[in-house]
This record gives structure tokens, sequence and C-alpha cells, in this order.
């Protein structure tokens, strides 16, 4: 929305990585001593939490807005993520392992699929509903439209372009402001989506097969 470069985006972002990273060892420690689900639980629900902050996202958040969201996306990555594969593998023999890891991987490739499609049919879907909305109150009775119309117009004016371009100049910035709001407006929705998601999955988690956790190394172990 912003057009920002690829650095920028960079920057925008790069908490979530950080706050991964520094989330380990306090997954490390808790994963030998803690139930996997109850951290899964709570890795599930950050993440969620972190989806609702991005909710009230505007066209103007840059990287100051969007460092608490995206630092708490991170550190509740690691607990959403890694205990999936010990709770979905873990109590299982050996002999049947390859074939359960083949089924997994399949799973959740299948599911980002769906996920991905999903997201993609509410970003095209609310947009195109959030743009008429929005234009059902830009009509002439709107009078800070039309003082944006007036302003446009004339500044397209004083840049050198002849009367008759300008009004659809002026026009063609209000169907970008309004498209600009409509698409934030979406990914907001999307946000709740996600989050919707994740909620339902903090219900199913207590359903999982307790898998004990791994002990740690004796002092004398090879």
């Amino acid at each position: 929305m912003r057009g920002f470069s690829a650095l920028d985006i960079g920057l925008a972002i790069f908490a979530t990585g950080l706050f991964q990273i520094c989330a380990i060892p306090f997954y490390t420690y808790l994963g030998r001593r803690v139930d996997l689900r109850w951290l899964m639980m709570f890795g599930m629900a950050c993440f969620a939490l972190s989806m609702w902050n991005f909710t009230p996202i505007t066209h103007d958040w840059g990287w100051r807005e969007l460092l608490l969201p995206q630092a708490l996306r991170g550190f509740a990555q690691q607990f959403a993520v890694a205990p999936v594969v010990t709770l979905t593998l873990g109590a299982l023999k050996p002999e049947r392992l390859k074939q359960a890891s083949g089924l997994f991987n399949l799973m959740r490739n299948l599911g980002g699929a769906i996920g991905i499609a999903v997201c993609g049919t509410i970003l095209n879907d609310r947009t195109n509903l959030h743009f008429l909305r929005l234009a059902e109150h830009l009509n002439s009775a709107n009078e800070s439209m039309n003082n944006l119309l007036q302003n446009t117009g004339a500044n397209m004016l004083a840049w050198g372009l002849d009367g008759g371009s300008a009004p659809t100049g002026a026009l063609q910035q209000l169907w970008k402001l309004t498209m600009r709001e409509a698409q934030t407006q979406t990914f907001a929705d999307a946000f709740l989506a996600v989050m919707a998601c994740f909620l339902v999955a903090i219900v199913l988690i207590p359903l999982m097969h307790k898998v004990a956790p791994p002990k740690a190394p004796s002092a004398d172990a090879h």
C-alpha cells in the first residue's frame, strides 16, 4: 500500500525472525519440562493475539506500528510450530515413522495450499465489497470528496494538464485512494480470519495424545 522498497519491507518485518530466534532458548528449556500441548496452546494463543493486533492496520503503518505484532508473531511461531512435529510423530513406533512422516508432510503442504487459496479469495472478494461500500459515500453530497476533487484538479492544472484532462485525473486519484483504503480494510479481514483459525486449533489441541518431553542427556552419555 505504501510502495515500500525491498529494504523498507525488510526493516518492517525483521522483528519476526529476530524474536523467533530469541524464543529458541525459552522453548528448549520449557520443552523438556512442560507438556508440549500446553506450549503449543501458548504459541497459538500468542499467534492469535498478534493477528488481533494487526486488525487496526491503516495505510500509513510503518515498521514502528508493525513492530509489536511482528515481534509477538515471531516469538509465538517457535512455540506454535515446533511442538507439532513431536506431538504428531513422537509417539509412533520406528517402523511406522517413515510412512507417517510422508503423510504428515502431505497434509502440511495441502493445508498450506488451502490456506493460501482461502486468503487469496478473502483478499479478492472483500476488496470488492469494501470498495463498493466506500463508493456509496462518494457522491455529490460529500463535501470532503468535492474539495478533494477540486484541489486535485487545480494542482493538475498547475502542473500543465489541460482543462479536460484535469477532472479525469482527479477522479483517477480518488479511485486510487478508495482502492487503497478498501485493500487495507481487506487485509484486516484476512488477519481476523487467520485469528479465528488459530482459536479453533487451540480448542482442538487438548484432544491430541500427550507425548512425554524428551529427557535431557546424562552427563556420561556418549
